[in-house]
């Protein structure tokens, strides 16, 4: 097994087989995962039965309660866009699931059927976001929590139903009854223990007893940090790739820039445990 740490983001993960690794193997790409927040895989050749059996390695699976299911197989979401349709899901920057009380460890993504251009995935390292504070903000910061919400995404006051409909995000009724976590805005890392940033523009909506006018300039300028272009790789899908991502230490944002063409992705999310 050959490790290659990526600019920005993230560690490429050679000369390794996800269907056989040994447990000596599984343990190095999970100390790897760990440390980098994001593990890139290509040439594989996994089934969907080889997909649940390499996610459980790493945890229980989270049964998405938004995204449409494979038919046959429930524990995987579909990622699709098909040619006639103008959304995408994951459109923007955002970390999945923080709007859960314990927000998943992270999500196994991997490329079933892609366009001939495009369709590119962005992720972004919260470890380096927070290193790049200042001592005197991340003191600051260390006592706040942010609010995290799934309804203005997900729910029936979604400003974005019509795109939800043309993806097939849908069971807006159960957006609608979750309710509001509050989750350090530094956090340490539960697998790494190095500290990260942890609030996002897809599900952040305000500082815990802030005003959400007083949480927007903070807010805005911790994403401004989050977005440096030195934190960011940019993953191109090729046929047998594979991303595993940290939703805990990294962004990601899946490019829309394929119209009039077909992504089929396969994802599968594991669970992950309440942030201190």
């Amino acid at each position: 097994m050959k490790a290659t740490v990526m600019d920005g983001c993230g560690v490429e993960i050679t000369d390794v087989d996800l269907r056989k690794m040994s447990d000596a193997v599984a343990d190095d790409v999970r100390g790897l995962f760990a440390s980098h927040g994001l593990a890139f895989f290509r040439d594989q050749s996994l089934s969907e039965s080889d997909h649940i059996a390499l996610a459980e390695r790493f945890g229980p699976i989270n049964i998405n309660r938004f995204f449409p299911a494979h038919p046959q197989f429930p524990e995987i979401a579909m990622v699709a866009k098909e040619p006639e349709q103008e959304g995408n899901i994951g459109g923007g920057w955002h970390t999945d699931h923080s709007y859960d009380f314990e927000p998943a460890l992270g999500s196994i993504l991997v490329a079933r059927e892609l366009p001939a251009s495009g369709g590119d995935t962005w992720f972004s390292s919260m470890y380096k976001a927070h290193d790049a504070l200042s001592e005197g903000l991340r003191e600051t910061l260390s006592g706040l929590r942010a609010v995290h919400s799934a309804r203005h995404i997900f729910g029936t006051q979604s400003p974005d139903s019509d795109v939800k409909g043309d993806t097939g995000i849908s069971n807006a009724e159960a957006a609608d009854a979750l309710k509001d976590p509050r989750h350090p805005i530094l956090i340490e890392h539960p697998l790494s223990g190095r500290k990260a940033l942890y609030v996002n523009p897809g599900f952040t909506i305000g500082i815990d007893g802030w005003t959400r006018q007083e949480s927007k300039p903070l807010l805005k300028y911790l994403y401004s940090v989050a977005m440096n272009e030195d934190f960011v790789t940019k993953f191109r899908w090729h046929p047998g790739s594979v991303a595993f991502w940290d939703n805990r230490a990294t962004w990601h944002w899946a490019q829309n820039d394929y119209h009039g063409m077909r992504r089929i992705m396969h994802r599968i999310t594991v669970e992950g445990c309440a942030l201190q």
